[in-house]
């Protein structure tokens, strides 16, 4: 509803009566055929008919994909020769890598049915969320919000260590402090747009009472319950998927079970039991690379929650040379963003002015990269 998919909402004053729909003109439905699912299990409409299957993890939460996969390809044997991409952004980008990689090793040992999987695709992915942290002050400081003499002092006495930092290191300390003061009224998700505050769920009010920064911060920009965020916000349009979702003619029309889901809701940190336990997923990318699978990651440059800076970083670390080097790609004449190939059929990209969700913020640059992409054309 907000990046890639077929349908939008009409950004317009909610009246009390059902969000208005639109079709979006750059859907990538429109090129391809996509299965969006929500996982892990206990987000969205997804749910356990037991306790057990309601707790899950990096590894667990792959696992369970792929065993999906397999199932709706078994009930929809018409897509058997497909070719098969499997698709995520953010969060996604410590998941994907796994789920590729178990699908690949199915093949390998000749699980049934055989899936016809072709690569993988990951927008402004999180790999090694240390890393990326502590790539952040970089970002800032190209994006000018840090001056050269802040950087410098912060590397001098954090040693380049920004995100665990040893409580006694007075200057390094109050180097951040001062980092802080320059970041922290900014939208991490696009630095440019406003930054409307933090609207929340009656859940993720409790949570955020209960639970630490981080997932106080996974909770921001969310959906909300009044009061209502301001039209010009894009969370506005999230508070209005609340309001879609649990209407009970759309759960009729989505065929969604009665009395599974109470509530929906974009943030339901307390009605998932899930374990963080992929530090990295960096080895899997390496790993894909060697079975040969292409791939298109692709960065929003605007965003500051996954900087390009680290993702770029994570890319070369797989050592693979450059065969297309680092160029302008273009969309209606105009610069999208800057593209790169490597010989492991990786490829690439930063989309101009996109944020941590690049398709919605840059829907017709998106949908042309994907298009190109699929069909094995350049950038």
């Amino acid at each position: 509803m907000f990046e890639n998919g077929p349908l939008y909402f009409k950004h317009a004053k909610y009246n009390g009566s059902l969000p208005t729909l639109m079709l979006n003109p750059n859907s990538w439905t429109k090129i391809s055929n996509i299965l969006y699912v929500d996982a892990p299990v206990g987000t969205g409409f997804s749910y356990s008919r037991s306790l057990e299957g309601s707790f899950t993890s990096d590894t667990k939460s792959a696992k369970q994909s792929y065993i999906f996969i397999r199932k709706w390809l078994m009930h929809h044997p018409e897509f058997f020769s497909n070719p098969l991409y499997i698709c995520g952004d953010s969060y996604a980008g410590m998941v994907v890598p796994i789920i590729v990689q178990d699908i690949s090793d199915g093949i390998e040992i000749g699980h049934k049915p055989s899936i016809n999987l072709k690569g993988y695709l990951l927008g402004n992915p999180a790999t090694d969320r240390h890393a990326e942290l502590n790539s952040q002050i970089h970002f800032f400081h190209h994006m000018g919000i840090l001056s050269d003499e802040l950087l410098e002092s912060a590397k001098k006495h954090c040693k380049g260590e920004y995100v665990k930092v040893d409580p006694s290191n007075v200057q390094c300390i109050k180097d951040l402090q001062a980092v802080s003061q320059c970041t922290a009224k900014l939208n991490p998700s696009h630095i440019l747009e406003p930054s409307c505050g933090q609207v929340w769920t009656p859940k993720c009010k409790k949570i955020i009472r209960d639970r630490n920064l981080l997932e106080k911060n996974l909770c921001s920009n969310l959906i909300s319950l009044p009061p209502i965020p301001l039209l010009k916000c894009r969370n506005y349009g999230h508070m209005l998927s609340y309001y879609w979702a649990n209407n009970d003619g759309v759960r009729k029309a989505l065929n969604v079970r009665k009395g599974t889901v109470q509530e929906w809701t974009r943030c339901n940190l307390d009605g998932i039991n899930y374990l963080k336990n992929v530090k990295t997923s960096t080895g899997y990318h390496l790993s894909i690379s060697k079975r040969h699978y292409r791939s298109l990651i692709y960065s929003g440059d605007h965003d500051a929650n996954v900087p390009f800076f680290n993702t770029q970083t994570w890319i070369r670390s797989l050592n693979y040379s450059i065969i297309d080097e680092w160029r302008p790609w273009f969309v209606d004449g105009q610069i999208g963003g800057y593209t790169r190939t490597y010989a492991n059929q990786m490829t690439f990209a930063t989309v101009k002015g996109g944020g941590h969700t690049a398709p919605e913020y840059r829907p017709n640059e998106c949908f042309n990269m994907f298009k190109r992409w699929l069909s094995y054309e350049p950038l």
